[in-house]
């Protein structure tokens, strides 16, 4: 994938002398030890990563491990004490202001966790703020304005100013906000936290639709664990101004980095971090429509299962035959499409095991698991869904039926 972001060995220190602070870091001074006896503190030490084009990367910690201080690295809030941060190949650490103020006008946004909207000015006003500020003409911010205000769904709320609006309204309009000025890159600190939990999760996924039409650059900040699995692509954790792991909601939770980061997940609502190809079961038999009863009773028998799912050659999902079924079907001389059940449930490999629990309590066979063009790869059983089983724990030995 496109690197679109790149952080090299960046470290923030903040105090009268900050270079001098990084030789008593690389010694082995603490965080503590060095606001202790120099009056300097750490927020960031060392950090690299890389952040793909397109892609939502979580930063995650708890107050105090310097998440909020290396996001506003990203656009020089925070100049770094040391390294360098590039963004499409150019380090902006070394950038003029003439540049640094192009790059905040055009290329790098932020949405802030208390909103700082303009309470005197509307809803229009306030979303036209940034192109007003690079002086585009009031048809053209009004226009644009307008498109950004109902891809976060406030049509119709265009004359309202914020104190007539719910929190949740007014973090949609932060967004509009950063949105109207296209930007490549999406900062977003800590945007959802001071919304109460049900709205909490309303724009978390306002902002995964979003995300999902425009394909931004995000880099995310939040102390919640089920928060930045939910959202991230790829998750950094952070401790005391350093990262300690960066990886996919999975990896991290399968191979956590050390025993912080293990306390850390422990509590993840692992049910809306794994989806449905992390709980498959890969098939060891299927039976195409071309075959009969015959085909399907062997199948099963040398399997050791008592049902199959029934494809297609383009192996689009048609049905599923059980045993007892194609043991009566023989005796009848029926065909296979006569004893073939259609009352399956076929889901997508990318859906959440929170979101197949109501499907599976309502179905009589297992999941049928499908990908992108519609052809089965896998299949669940209830039992794992409903235990929130991870994939390797899943004994690809199990019959079909629970």
């Amino acid at each position: 994938m496109e690197a679109k972001i790149k952080v090299d060995h960046v470290s923030k220190i903040f105090g009268p002398r900050p270079k001098s602070v990084i030789s008593k870091i690389k010694d082995g001074m603490s965080k503590d030890e060095i606001l202790a006896q120099t009056g300097h503190t750490v927020g960031v030490y060392d950090a690299s990563m890389e952040i793909n084009k397109g892609e939502t990367f979580v930063i995650m910690g708890l107050s105090g491990s310097g998440k909020s201080t290396l996001i506003r690295c990203f656009n020089l809030l925070n100049k770094p004490t040391d390294g360098a941060i590039y963004i499409d190949g150019e380090d902006i650490v070394t950038s003029s202001k003439a540049d640094l103020k192009k790059i905040r006008q055009e290329k790098v946004a932020m949405v802030f966790q208390h909103f700082g909207l303009f309470n005197h000015r509307t809803i229009m006003a306030n979303v036209e703020y940034g192109l007003e500020v690079r002086n585009k003409s009031k048809q053209e911010r009004h226009e644009i304005a307008q498109k950004n205000i109902d891809i976060v769904g406030l049509k119709g709320y265009e004359d309202k100013y914020p104190d007539e609006l719910s929190g949740g309204m007014q973090q949609r309009v932060g967004l509009a906000r950063a949105l109207a000025n296209d930007p490549d890159i999406l900062l977003m600190d800590e945007p959802f936290s001071a919304l109460d939990p049900l709205i909490r999760r309303e724009m978390q996924l306002e902002l995964l639709d979003i995300q999902e039409r425009l394909q931004k650059t995000i880099i995310f900040i939040t102390h919640d664990v089920n928060e930045a699995f939910k959202l991230g692509d790829r998750v950094a954790v952070m401790k005391d101004g350093k990262v300690n792991q960066i990886g996919t909601p999975e990896e991290i939770i399968e191979k956590p980095a050390n025993n912080y980061i293990f306390d850390f997940i422990k509590d993840i609502d692992r049910s809306k971090v794994f989806q449905a190809e992390n709980i498959m079961i890969k098939p060891n038999a299927l039976v195409f429509m071309k075959d009969g009863l015959n085909v399907a009773r062997k199948e099963m028998e040398e399997n050791g299962i008592s049902s199959v799912f029934v494809v297609d050659r383009s192996r689009h999902v048609k049905g599923i035959v059980t045993i007892d079924d194609a043991v009566q079907g023989l005796k009848e001389k029926k065909t296979l499409e006569d004893m073939m059940l259609t009352d399956i449930t076929i889901v997508n490999r990318d859906e959440y095991i929170n979101d197949l629990i109501p499907k599976t309590l309502g179905s009589s066979f297992p999941l049928a698991v499908v990908n992108e063009e519609e052809k089965l790869i896998g299949f669940i059983l209830r039992v794992h869904v409903l235990s929130g089983l991870a994939a390797e724990d899943v004994e690809e030995s199990e019959e079909y039926h629970t």
